[in-house]
Parts: structure tokens; sequence; C-alpha cells
């Protein structure tokens, strides 16, 4: 079960990462990006679910189960923002909102042990420090955000135009840089051999894009006519 699990995230994570490279570079609203990014949510979702499974399974990899879930949150609220009609709240957002508090705590508690150099409550394989240190501190920063919005979001009961499809955005983007990154940093130095070295700048190019095209996308949301590049729906 573990293998097959392991088979299919690795699949999932791929289909997702040609749908998110074919969601950015379409027109916006147009029916290619609403298609490429259906498939993008459901593949993220299956890929996320798989790598939950995987972090129960194996021993030492509880902090990815957190960050699984914070990747299916993050998919899941970022394609029900184009779902819903604008100023609209549902059972659902409510739900959301439930669980970004409940991501708040964990990684809250992570950040803070890394901080003052306690013991860390959940065992990982991997060292955490260097560049996965800055990644928990960054993770803790993103579900604060989210949860805050969340909260902003059901309070006013929706919103509508640039606030609404910055929220899209941004939440979409870094799942895509979230795929980019279990790709090309963590999973691809695992299949070159020991004689092949890559330097580490190369590998976060991929994730970096995605960041880059996050900032691109929400700038131009917020400062531009942007509405005028939407195809009709």
């Amino acid at each position: 079960m573990t293998k097959l699990a392991l088979i299919l995230h690795v699949m999932a994570g791929t289909a997702a990462l040609f749908a998110g490279v074919v969601a950015v570079s379409s027109r916006k609203g147009g029916r290619p990006h609403r298609v490429a990014g259906t498939v993008f949510f459901v593949s993220m979702f299956g890929m996320a679910v798989f790598a939950d499974y995987l972090a129960v399974a194996i021993p030492e990899q509880i902090p990815n189960l957190f960050i699984g879930t914070l990747t299916i949150y993050l998919v899941a609220t970022g394609w029900l923002t184009v779902r819903r009609k604008e100023r609209s709240v549902g059972v659902s957002e409510k739900i959301a909102l439930v669980v970004a508090l409940c991501l708040c705590l964990p990684f809250a508690v992570l950040s803070l042990q890394l901080a003052t150099g306690l013991e860390p409550s959940f065992k990982s394989a991997t060292p955490l420090d260097g560049p996965v240190r800055i990644a928990i501190y960054s993770f803790t920063f993103i579900v604060t955000l989210a949860a805050i919005g969340d909260a902003r979001l059901v309070r006013a009961g929706g919103v509508t135009g640039a606030r609404r499809i910055g929220r899209h955005l941004w939440r979409m983007c870094l799942g895509l840089a979230f795929a980019a990154g279990s790709a090309f940093t963590n999973g691809l130095p695992r299949l070159l051999p020991k004689t092949v070295h890559v330097p580490l700048i190369l590998l976060f190019i991929p994730q970096l894009s995605a960041l880059v095209l996050m900032v691109f996308w929400m700038i131009r949301v917020r400062f531009t006519r942007w509405d005028k590049d939407l195809a009709p729906i």
C-alpha cells in the first residue's frame, strides 16, 4: 500500500505540474484556463491526500502530514473562491476557517520550538534546520495569513472583484509552488545517481518561478485593469 500510494502521489503531482503550467499560461477565464485549473485542483488534492497517508504510514514523517493538509486547504479554498458566487459564504468557507485555525496550532508550536532551541514535538527523518527550518517558518506565516483571510471573508459575507481573484490566485499559485518544490527540491535529488551533482539553486528555480508568477499576477490584479484580459465566462 505504501509503494502504491507513493506511485499515485508522484503521478498526481506530475499531472498537477503540467495542469498548473497550462493554467497560468492560458487566458484567464477562458475554457483552457478553467479546465486546466480544475485538473490542477483534483491532481493537487490527490497528491496531498497520498502525501498525508505516507506521512502517517512512514515513521518520523508527521510534519509532512501538516504540510499535506495545508496544501489540500490552499487549493480547495482557492478553487472554491471562483466557484462560489460573489458576496456569498457557505458552510465550506466556515469549515475552511476551522481547518486553518487548527493548522495554525502545530505550525506555531513547531516554529516556536525551533526558534527557541527546544526539542521539537514532532519527530522528523529530515533534520529541521537550514532550508527546512525556513520552510517551516514560511508555512506558519502562510497558514496564519490564510486564517486571517478566512475570518475576514466569513465576517464580510464574501468577497468580490480584485479581492476575490487575488484570493484565488495566491492560494493556487502557492499550491503550484508546493508541487514544484516537492518534485524538484525533494523528489528529483533522490532519483539522480549519487555521482550527479546539481547546484541547489537550480533545483529551486521551478519553485521560485511559481512564486514570481504569483507576485506578478497579484500586482496586476490589484493595480491594473486586469478585467480587460479576462475571457467571458
